[in-house]
């Protein structure tokens, strides 16, 4: 799919109001027909975004294109040959930003109050984290994509039919991209206070441990079952919000106002469930990091901690998304009256239907509805 670019507002920016070409060439008399014939000519070029004239005329440059404006349409022109015409790949790149935006805040919460030692925050600043990161990259992208930026999300829409299932594999490699790359920041960022904090060690456990600021672990006392229980429900909460906030027949709200209910919807999930083990409730947000960590130097315990944790994230989320799909959908949704274009449509069919009958000579069997 491509779209053509009809506006820019870089060039309206720069660019005078349009006035004809012939208004101009009265005003401004020259000696000669060719003077004429270069003033109009370079004026067309400013209104219609073209290259300006060649330098012959210097002066006439410096008059018609002052301030730098002539570099401003050269950037602009070299902005127009970066655009990406396939609306697949714009949203891959969406998804992949959108989730970067949500770690790097996330993550970034988790060590500065790793690294600090609780000096310089508390568990309630890393759910304000991550909270906040979610609704800035709800921002960020669901002008393009829609905003998913969680595979189980993904996962869902597409058993709903309101997403392509072709796209899925190329929306979740995207969204754990954007992952790993936050997490490498993160490490980049504080990668000082990460090995003061470890004490020249890279560990997974241990009362110096690190690989937690960059995933999820379980909490000593938490079995497996119990584990994948709490992905499971959390999951299916964040799914239950996420349905109720898209439901326009629900509840209308704002359109600035969907994605700020997003991220308080995960901070709540994180105040009330997030001690077992992190509220990951994101596969894409617990196996990008991981991963990072596993080539960045902490090694394959990251993959055996936990009694080999580390695919509980990935496999439990998805199962609670589509619970939690379920469940609205029974409850909700499918309960709702419906809506004016779904009764014409209606109409139109059983008017086709009774047709149909007609010229077959039958009679339609059916009754009236009460």
């Amino acid at each position: 799919m491509s779209y053509k670019v009809n506006y820019s507002p870089l060039l309206c920016a720069r660019t005078p109001p349009p006035q004809p070409c012939h208004k101009k060439c009265d005003v401004a008399h020259s000696s000669t027909m060719k003077g004429q014939t270069l003033h109009c000519k370079a004026d067309s070029a400013v209104l219609c975004g073209s290259d300006p004239p060649d330098d012959s005329v210097p002066a006439l440059n410096a008059h018609l294109w002052p301030d730098g404006a002539e570099e401003t349409l050269g950037m602009e022109r070299l902005l127009r040959k970066c655009r990406i015409r396939s609306q697949l790949v714009r949203e891959c790149m969406a998804e992949c930003l959108g989730v970067y935006v949500l770690i790097l805040f996330g993550c970034g919460s988790v060590a500065q109050v790793t690294t600090t030692q609780d000096t310089k925050g508390q568990y309630l600043s890393i759910n304000l984290g991550f909270a906040l990161g979610v609704t800035f990259g709800v921002f960020v992208s669901r002008g393009v994509s829609g905003a998913h930026l969680n595979p189980a999300v993904s996962l869902s829409l597409c058993v709903l039919g309101r997403h392509p299932w072709v796209n899925l594999p190329f929306y979740v490699f995207f969204q754990v991209l954007g992952a790993f790359l936050a997490a490498a920041t993160i490490s980049l960022q504080y990668y000082d206070a990460i090995w003061a904090y470890s004490g020249d060690a890279l560990t997974v456990t241990g009362p110096t441990a690190t690989a937690g600021i960059f995933s999820t672990y379980p909490a000593d006392y938490l079995s497996m079952w119990g584990g994948i229980m709490d992905q499971v429900i959390g999951t299916a909460a964040l799914l239950l919000c996420v349905l109720a906030l898209g439901d326009q027949r629900n509840s209308s709200l704002p359109d600035g106002l969907q994605p700020v209910l997003v991220g308080a919807a995960v901070l709540v999930i994180g105040i009330s469930m997030g001690s077992n083990s992190g509220y990951a409730i994101n596969p894409a947000r617990d196996f990008g990091p991981r991963l990072f960590t596993y080539i960045a130097g902490w090694g394959v315990d990251v993959f055996k901690a936990g009694g080999g944790w580390w695919w509980v994230p990935i496999v439990a989320p998805c199962v609670g998304a589509l619970l939690g799909t379920l469940i609205y959908e029974m409850m909700i949704e499918v309960h709702h009256p419906p809506s004016p274009s779904e009764l014409q449509t209606s109409c139109q069919e059983a008017t086709e239907g009774k047709t149909g009958l007609e010229l077959d000579g039958m009679e339609p069997d059916c009754e009236k509805p009460t």
